[in-house]
């Protein structure tokens, strides 16, 4: 659905990625670092209400750059050959990663004609059956598509092996998590939850929602790495880290 925001958010972010692709062009201080290109970079464009959202030079959003960082650090980890589901795989340099150290590497959609990842499969995560098959389930900005969050998070505890990690990260904020009903239109959702096909909004009480399907829970937040690298990288947003008992 095109809506007035998304034409708008999308002229800002081409706006405010020309304007720094010119200064860096100029000659301007590569002050800034992206982890998931590897590069110093002159800043990071701006995209809706986020003053500092791209990598200029790859495009890698602050959710995409938090992971690489949690991972660079040792905060999170990911098995060797390890069975790995990455729901919803738009992020290349994510892409790459988890392909390098999976033996098992499972891209996967409901629209997998949506993405030019080798090896998409179809996947509709509120029939998913696997048990006990993954190490790691990455899903990022996912739960908030889905038609029931609580069966999708009781299937993906189901295909975790014990001791599996879920690493969910959705949009968040400040008020409780919130519903909207089934019927709700396209328009409406994008005005209660920032986009036409969200069907809800969460805030910090997701954990709850989490905990509730069996899972242990830990929140890290991007301020779990130190202050100069949390500049230095624009890093934001917040990881729900769920693993499956033992």
């Amino acid at each position: 659905m095109i809506t007035s925001q998304r034409i708008l958010k999308a002229a800002g972010k081409h706006f405010s990625r020309s304007m720094l692709a010119a200064r860096a062009a100029l000659g301007a201080h590569k002050d800034w670092h992206c982890p998931a290109c590897r590069h110093d970079v002159a800043g990071f464009f701006r995209y809706g209400a986020e003053r500092e959202w791209g990598c200029i030079r790859c495009g890698a959003s602050p959710r995409e750059r938090l992971m690489h960082a949690l991972l660079d650090a040792g905060l999170i980890t990911i098995p060797d050959g390890a069975a790995i589901l990455h729901c919803a795989p738009n992020e290349g340099s994510l892409v790459q990663r988890f392909y390098a150290g999976a033996g098992d590497y499972v891209p996967a959609d409901i629209d997998p004609d949506r993405y030019g990842v080798p090896g998409m499969q179809q996947l509709d995560l509120m029939s998913m059956s696997d048990e006990a098959r993954f190490d790691r389930v990455y899903a990022s900005h996912v739960m908030e598509h889905v038609p029931d969050d609580a069966v999708v998070l009781r299937n993906v505890l189901r295909a975790l092996k014990p001791g599996g990690e879920a690493w969910l990260l959705v949009p968040l904020w400040e008020k409780p998590s919130e519903d909207g009903p089934r019927d709700l239109s396209g328009r409406e959702r994008e005005r209660r939850f920032g986009q036409w096909d969200h069907v809800r909004q969460y805030g910090r009480d997701f954990a709850e929602r989490i905990r509730a399907a069996g899972f242990e829970i830990e929140i890290i937040d991007a301020a779990a790495l130190p202050a100069d690298q949390v500049r230095r990288m624009a890093l934001a947003d917040t990881l729900f880290r769920a693993r499956r008992p033992a």
